[in-house]
């Protein structure tokens, strides 16, 4: 075998050994591939962490500016847990969420995990109002709103609507969770994030 020839078979096995190291891609509830998820808005890209762990046991629990390196559906889970009847129980809210992702792909045959980042980038209101006082008279002025605090705001909206579509009716938590990702997805004007998101920036329209 010539000097050449040598060189290349090392290369060859070198490849195989490095394709054999890399393993399985890890998956979200070992279904979703959340490895190729693309990002429509560039200011809350940075904001929107999706990763295939759903349960980081309160890692980021005592770090408060560093909860947008939490996965955006395990956020999502912990938002939905914020209700009477999800308090505390997060296996229960992790299989809401992941009985949603499932009920989405059934419906649209797309990555759920995608239309989740989807509809919380559309769920984002742009600008809202604070109250300023000028002596003794509080006066509405409308402010941009800052990309982490849109992505929080989004997924307010979204447990909002699920809690709203859910309480008290025949509809499952996991049937709401679905209707609402796929609604803000879409940008429906009738789905409850949109139209808190819609709301939120009129009002700030009109305190321009």
């Amino acid at each position: 075998m010539s000097e050449s020839e040598s060189v290349n078979a090392d290369d060859e096995a070198e490849v195989e050994t490095e394709g054999e190291s890399t393993g399985p891609q890890a998956l979200l509830f070992g279904v979703w591939d959340v490895s190729e998820i693309e990002y429509s808005d560039p200011s809350t890209q940075r904001y929107l962490t999706v990763t295939p762990i759903s349960h980081t046991m309160g890692r980021h629990a005592s770090k408060q500016f560093q909860k947008s390196d939490i996965s955006v559906v395990e956020r999502l889970i912990n938002r939905l847990m914020q209700t009477e009847d999800n308090t505390g129980h997060k296996q229960k809210t992790m299989n809401i969420v992941k009985d949603a992702l499932d009920k989405i792909h059934a419906r649209t045959d797309d990555n759920p995990v995608q239309l989740l980042v989807q509809a919380v980038e559309n769920a984002a209101p742009r600008e809202e109002t604070v109250r300023l006082k000028y002596g003794g008279i509080s006066v509405p002025q409308a402010v941009d709103v800052a990309p982490q605090r849109r992505v929080d705001q989004a997924l307010k909206f979204i447990a909002e609507g699920t809690h709203r579509g859910s309480y008290k009716t025949p509809q499952s938590a996991a049937d709401a969770l679905a209707e609402v990702l796929m609604g803000a997805a879409n940008y429906d004007v009738q789905s409850y994030a949109i139209g808190q998101k819609e709301e939120s920036e009129r009002v700030a329209e009109a305190a321009r």
